[in-house]
C-alpha cells in the first residue's frame, strides 16, 4: 500500500473516531455557498487543520471544515471549502478528501462552483446543471501509482454527472419554480482571470461556463465508483468581446444573492434523491 493510500487510511479512521453516523452523501461547496452546511441538523464540524493529512483552504468565502451530520434525512458530510491548484496543491493533494469521503461510505457527491458564463443565454446569479466538462488544467489526479482498491487505471468518464440525476434535479427545480441552464463546465488552474482572447476560445471548444475547481474531484469520484451532480452558480458573464474587470469580491457577492434558490435546490434533491437506485 502507498504512502498516499495509508494516509487516506488514517485520515479516515481518525473521522470515524469522531463521528457516530458515516456519511451516505458528499457535499463540495463553493466560494460563497458554504452556508448550506450552516442547515445541517446534529452537525459535527471538524476544522481541516485538526484532520491529518488534510490540506487547508486559504481562500476568502472558504469556512475550511468538515461538517457531519443529517440533512433531509439523509447522512451527510459536507466540505464547507474546497482546495485549488492556484493554491499550491497537485492534483492528488486537492482530491485527498474524496478518497477519505469513499472510505467513509459515500456513494454520492454533489459538487458545487462559482464560474463565469461563457455561453451568451445565461446571465450572473443563473444555476447550471453541469452536464460534461473540459479540462484545461493540464492536471489529472490520477497520474501515478494507481489505488486499485478504489477503482480501475483507466477509468470511464462517459457519464460523468451522472444524468438520471442531473434529470431528477431539473424536475424539482421545475417544481420549486427555480429556473435552471444546463451546460459544459471548463476548468483552468487560475488564479488569473482569462483574457478576453483565451475566453473566445473557450466558448469555440464549447464551454458554457468557465472556473478553477470541480474537475479533478469528479475525476476521482468517476474513480471510485461515486455517482456526481453538478451545480454551478454563474457569477459573471465571460464574454470575450464584452469583458469588464472581475474581482473575487464580485464572484462572491454574486454566489450569496443566488443561495436561497441554490440552497432550495439542493435540499429538495437530497430530501428526494433514492440513494438505491444509484446504480
Amino acid at each position: 500500500m502507498s504512502d498516499y493510500e495509508l494516509n487516506i487510511e488514517e485520515t479516515a479512521a481518525y473521522l470515524r473516531q469522531q463521528v457516530s453516523i458515516l456519511p451516505q452523501i458528499g457535499l463540495v461547496l463553493g466560494s460563497g455557498l458554504g452556508s448550506l452546511a450552516d442547515e445541517i441538523e446534529s452537525a459535527i464540524k471538524i476544522p481541516y487543520v485538526n484532520i491529518p493529512h488534510f490540506p487547508v483552504s486559504t481562500v476568502e468565502g472558504h469556512a475550511g471544515q468538515l461538517v457531519f451530520g443529517q440533512y433531509q434525512g439523509k447522512s451527510v458530510v459536507a466540505m464547507q471549502g474546497r482546495f485549488h491548484a492556484y493554491e499550491g496543491y497537485s492534483a492528488r493533494e486537492l482530491t485527498f478528501p474524496i478518497f477519505v469521503m469513499k472510505k467513509l461510505g459515500v456513494d454520492l457527491l454533489v459538487v458545487t462552483n462559482a464560474a463565469g458564463g461563457l455561453n451568451r443565454s445565461f446571465a450572473a446569479g443563473d444555476l447550471m446543471l453541469i452536464t460534461d466538462h473540459i479540462n484545461m488544467t493540464g492536471m489529472n489526479p490520477l497520474i501515478g501509482p494507481n489505488p486499485e482498491q478504489f477503482g480501475t487505471r483507466f477509468p470511464d468518464m462517459s457519464e460523468a454527472y451522472k444524468q438520471s440525476l442531473r434529470a431528477s434535479a431539473e424536475t424539482i427545480a421545475r417544481q420549486l419554480g427555480i429556473a435552471v441552464q444546463k451546460g459544459v463546465y471548463v476548468a483552468i488552474t487560475g488564479p488569473s482571470y482569462m483574457t478576453p482572447a483565451e475566453l473566445k476560445m473557450m466558448a469555440l471548444i464549447g464551454g458554457d461556463a468557465i472556473g478553477m475547481s470541480t474537475i479533478p474531484e469528479v475525476i476521482v469520484a468517476n474513480h471510485c465508483g461515486i455517482k456526481c451532480l453538478g451545480i454551478t452558480c454563474i457569477t459573471d458573464m465571460a464574454l470575450g468581446d464584452e469583458l469588464e474587470p472581475l474581482s473575487h469580491e464580485q464572484v462572491v457577492r454574486v454566489a450569496n444573492q443566488a443561495r436561497p434558490k441554490f440552497i432550495s435546490l439542493v435540499k429538495q434533491f437530497i430530501a428526494e434523491v433514492d440513494l438505491n437506485a444509484l446504480g
